[in-house]
């Protein structure tokens, strides 16, 4: 890798992290309040996620990761992606909080954290593949 290739990297990273802090933040404070008034945490993950998965796309798309491609196959790659990214963030909620007892509330700041990770990855690779940082 380039030191050329690594600065485009790097500005990627930082482009993917502002499109998700800025959706997560959001999410996860509404996924607090519902949970606080009422719902079940997987309940208020299902609900949610996809919402923010598709705000999500155009900044990480366009944006983060400057695809080009046709928009119906960069979408069928994404929402794959997503299902992958959700099983992980319920099987997180399930495993830590409801079998180990750790609070719902950190298991899904963790799970954001974690989750995102993994969606990078893939973003990077299989979504929007063989695409040049947006410099």
């Amino acid at each position: 890798m380039t030191k050329s290739d690594l600065i485009a990297t790097v500005r990627q990273v930082v482009r993917y992290g502002v499109v998700g802090v800025l959706n997560n933040l959001l999410g996860y404070l509404i996924y607090l309040l519902v949970t606080w008034l009422w719902l079940d945490p997987k309940v208020a993950v299902t609900l949610m996620y996809p919402i923010g998965a598709v705000t999500a796309y155009f900044g990480h798309a366009r944006y983060s990761f400057a695809y080009s491609g046709r928009t119906s196959h960069g979408l069928l790659r994404y929402a794959i992606a997503h299902v992958i990214g959700y099983g992980v963030n319920v099987g997180m909620l399930y495993v830590l909080s409801d079998r180990l007892g750790y609070p719902h509330q950190a298991v899904q700041a963790a799970a954001i954290v974690v989750v995102a990770g993994i969606l990078y990855l893939l973003f990077r690779y299989f979504v929007f593949p063989n695409r040049p940082a947006v410099s």
